[in-house]
């Protein structure tokens, strides 16, 4: 478990310094934007009050206590399971990248009432939208190396 913590804890912090970096030393929430390598990376401040692509946005206050419920819920589930069932050391990884990655988003909307997105990436003459932040990344590798790195590849009877 202390890989999880370990994990954990870097992952927040990282998410958290570069949220503070851009959001306020580069002063992204009044610029809008700061065009990095254009058009591969950029920095887009985009407020997200919802999930993934805004789902579930714009529903007050009420939705962003629940959406942080649910991170909270996830995350001690997460760890519940880590400790049930030790699945080696990416595994433990794996599970702090996505704890990581879920308190930092969660201490976003405690501060701000939203989730700080800034990361746009697009290629190719394909205009990409949307905007992400470390923690998002973090959480979709962590949850991607949940799949790969936990259980024993049995299968129970159907």
């Amino acid at each position: 478990m202390r890989i999880v913590f370990w994990w954990g804890f870097w992952t927040f912090l990282i998410d958290q310094a570069t949220k503070w970096l851009v959001v306020h030393y580069l002063d992204l929430r009044t610029r809008g934007e700061i065009d990095v390598i254009d058009p591969f990376l950029n920095l887009r401040m985009a407020w997200n009050t919802g999930i993934n692509f805004g789902l579930f946005g714009g529903n007050g206050d009420m939705m962003r206590w629940i959406l942080i419920a649910l991170a909270l819920v996830i995350t001690l589930g997460v760890l519940w399971w880590m400790h049930r069932d030790p699945p080696g050391r990416w595994g433990f990884a794996a599970a702090g990248l996505l704890v990581g990655g879920a308190l930092g988003n969660v201490i976003d909307r405690i501060l701000y009432g939203a989730v700080a997105d800034f990361l746009n990436m697009s290629c190719c003459g394909i205009e990409n939208p949307y905007a992400f932040n470390v923690a998002d990344i973090s959480i979709f590798i962590g949850a991607l190396g949940l799949v790969v790195f936990t259980g024993d590849g049995k299968r129970g009877d159907a």
